[in-house]
């Protein structure tokens, strides 16, 4: 199959995938893959294939197409092609949430000398890795990635790419509680995709919708985050797109458990943790244990809570996500003191503060640990964090850490 031959199934497989027959899309440029002569084709097809698998949540697949595309990529010997196979590593990499292998991919990318073309893929290798600092609970470095992947995003004048960084702006600030910034972003995104999104997939508008609604259910407006939960489930089932609709199963179970419904919350916890075990999102089994954990809290089962909490931990420590694991620690915490268990209360302390210092969760002026409450914060531009009012009250031309930390002491 020659080179026009080739672009044309390439487009009829494209026409089919959009309009919802992925079966026959995936058969068109399976059979692209295998019949065509031409280099360029054979990469353009891999990189429909992952996008199709992504979507999907199949990430196995996807890392296998992904691992093919770099091997065309090496024998075209292409900067831009290489440039971005190797995003499609790191994104197959976080989709599986191996963090560390998604950060040194993007590293390798942003190496690359290549021309426009790898410029312009810059701002989604720095969204990748902000998604895998995040998974590992490096909140500066997320922070920082964010940034620089927005200024990409407006450089660029790349709409597509800012609802997608506005939406993980969003989850950063879930993390960190401060839960006004966690639903500022995602409605702007939303306001993109009603702007400019008249031609995008309806995933734009599928995934503002639930990040909105997790901060919804943060701020305890319970109505609104169902709301706009259901409107991304119902695009997410349009489309088969599996991995969304784990997490707003997740997202429906976190809200019935918010109501004290626990008898709605548990089979939503249990399908939402079948589609995350199947597609690989270790990330989403932790969030789910760790909700179950709080279900049985709520119905005072001290064992259950505790059996859930374990797993959750597992899971942590497999991914490095020292968030989880210290909300791990904070439950069992509770839990031992209840029972007056005295030993396994000390060690859970320990660990706990031990995380808290780890992931430098303490304002750099007043000491607090943020996240405590939902309190107002403020990044700045070298993304050290810090609570909005320590700003406004005590002033500062420069970042306090980062004056701590170069004032080493030197040689005489």
């Amino acid at each position: 199959m020659g080179q026009d031959q080739t672009k044309l199934q390439i487009e009829k497989g494209l026409r089919l995938y959009q309009s919802n027959q992925t079966d026959k899309a995936l058969n068109v440029w399976t059979n692209v893959l295998w019949k065509t002569s031409d280099p360029g084709g054979k990469f353009r097809v891999l990189g429909c294939l992952i996008t199709a698998h992504s979507e999907m949540g199949k990430y196995k697949d996807m890392l296998k197409y992904a691992l093919t595309q770099i091997d065309t990529a090496r024998e075209m010997e292409d900067p831009d092609y290489l440039t971005e196979g190797y995003l499609n590593l790191a994104r197959s990499n976080e989709k599986l949430c191996d963090f560390q292998k998604t950060v040194s991919y993007c590293k390798t990318c942003l190496n690359m000398q290549g021309t426009t073309v790898s410029l312009q893929l810059n701002g989604q290798v720095c969204l990748s890795m902000g998604n895998a600092y995040l998974g590992l609970s490096v909140f500066q470095k997320a922070l920082e990635s964010y940034e620089k992947a927005l200024r990409y995003a407006h450089n660029n004048d790349d709409k597509m790419l800012e609802c997608r960084v506005c939406c993980s702006l969003g989850n950063i600030y879930v993390h960190l509680k401060d839960y006004e910034k966690a639903l500022f972003f995602p409605c702007k995104a939303a306001e993109l995709v009603n702007d400019y999104g008249k031609g995008w997939s309806l995933k734009y508008r599928a995934m503002s919708q639930y990040h909105m609604s997790v901060a919804y259910r943060k701020l305890e407006r319970l109505p609104d985050a169902m709301e706009c939960c259901e409107e991304s489930m119902k695009i997410a089932l349009q489309h088969g797109d599996r991995p969304l609709q784990a997490l707003c199963l997740l997202n429906f179970a976190d809200i019935h458990r918010c109501r004290r419904d626990g008898d709605k919350a548990f089979p939503r916890y249990e399908s939402a943790m079948g589609i995350m075990t199947e597609i690989g999102n270790r990330l989403g089994q932790s969030q789910v244990y760790l909700g179950v954990a709080k279900c049985w809290l709520l119905q005072k089962e001290l064992d259950k809570a505790l059996e859930s909490l374990q797993r959750a931990q597992e899971l942590a420590d497999g991914m490095g996500n020292k968030l989880c694991s210290l909300k791990v620690h904070s439950l069992s915490e509770g839990i031992y003191r209840t029972r007056g268990q005295q030993e396994e209360l000390r060690e859970q302390v320990v660990k706990f503060l031990q995380c808290v210092e780890e992931l430098e969760l303490y304002c750099g002026m007043c000491g607090e640990s943020i996240g405590d409450r939902d309190q107002k914060l403020q990044a700045l531009p070298c993304s050290h964090i810090f609570h909005l009012k320590c700003l406004q009250t005590n002033g500062t031309k420069g970042c306090p850490k980062c004056f701590k930390s170069s004032m080493k002491p030197g040689f005489v």
